[in-house]
């Protein structure tokens, strides 16, 4: 009776193995691209040249780093079942946007690096699950404005960083809910220090002195003066920014209300913003070099385990009718 019981185990181990494969490999010690450390659970795929996050990162993961690489999108479930990570670097890749919600199941999160990118704007409740988050660095990307608060869930935030940017204004009320702020880097953007927008922050970095580190290296645009030092004489033009939500004046509005539909100009629509107005998105990755050697071993790996699984099936009936 032993042929039956070790074609049995037989096939119980190329099940096992199968299912191994199909899964994939993330760590070098399974044949993945990154370095995982199963004792502090961290794991490094910074410089290896991905475009796409790799597949399959082992769950209980608290250090992830993916810094330094060529990722210019993130899919909304890039980090779904990382609920236990405490750290993300995603910091010097070529990001240019974060989609809605890629964060949200991150509620054990105490540092964000995404810094070094080509970030232009953030979705407005892009942080709103972060309430652990101590750690947030955002500079030197491409930012031109901040969402009305899109800071108020970091209660928990001692340092922050939006130095290197393009920001002109931050909303009214943008830092009052960082309570345990500590450091906060403003400098190295275009301040807009005309508009009576500025006067918020003014009073701010000015209320701040003393308690919260760097805020008063911020300038207005031009290095002229810093921005704790406007008064509201100075800043006394109401100024209107593009994508914001100021009101448009009733004279605009009266003129078009008036006008007939022949005398309205037809405007070209720009091929990208017509792909999103009918809701056309790109994939979100490519595969990887790496991950595409990954996916035909795993293939391999598959036909190979069938055909074995299928020999010992085959072998346990033989023997089955011969007994």
């Amino acid at each position: 009776m032993m042929g039956p019981v070790l074609a049995a185990c037989l096939l119980i181990i190329l099940s096992t193995a199968w299912i191994s494969q199909a899964n994939g490999a993330t760590c070098k010690k399974d044949g993945g691209v990154c370095t995982c450390n199963d004792q502090t659970k961290n794991v490094d795929c910074s410089s290896k040249g991905l475009t796409a996050i790799p597949s399959n990162i082992p769950v209980e993961t608290t250090e992830l780093r993916l810094n330094f690489n060529s990722l210019s999108k993130l899919s909304p479930t890039a980090f779904q079942s990382l609920t236990t990570l405490r750290q993300l670097y995603l910091s010097n890749n070529q990001l240019q946007a974060l989609p809605a919600g890629v964060f949200d199941q991150l509620k054990n999160l105490e540092t964000l690096w995404l810094s070094e990118n080509q970030l232009r704007s953030l979705p407005s409740k892009i942080f709103d699950s972060l309430t652990k988050l101590t750690w947030l660095s955002l500079g030197y990307n491409e930012l031109q404005r901040l969402p009305k608060g899109v800071f108020d869930k970091l209660t928990s935030l001692k340092e922050l960083r939006l130095n290197n940017n393009q920001l002109r204004r931050v909303p009214e009320g943008a830092f009052d809910k960082l309570q345990n702020i500590k450091d906060l880097r403003l400098e190295e953007n275009p301040w807009d220090c005309s508009c009576n927008d500025i006067l918020y922050l003014s009073n701010w970095i000015r209320e701040k002195k003393g308690t919260v580190s760097n805020i008063e290296a911020a300038e207005c645009d031009g290095g002229t003066k810093a921005v704790l030092e406007i008064t509201e004489e100075e800043a006394a033009e109401d100024c209107v920014y593009p994508n914001t939500t100021t009101a448009i004046p009733t004279t605009i509005i009266t003129t078009l209300a008036s006008s007939n539909d022949d005398d309205i100009p037809e405007l070209p629509v720009p091929q990208e913003n017509f792909q999103k107005f009918l809701g056309y998105q790109e994939p979100d990755h490519l595969p990887t070099q790496p991950q595409c050697l990954m996916s035909i071993s795993g293939y391999l790996g598959l036909m190979m385990s069938l055909v074995l699984t299928s020999a010992a099936i085959l072998y346990v009936i033989h023997f089955l009718k011969k007994a």
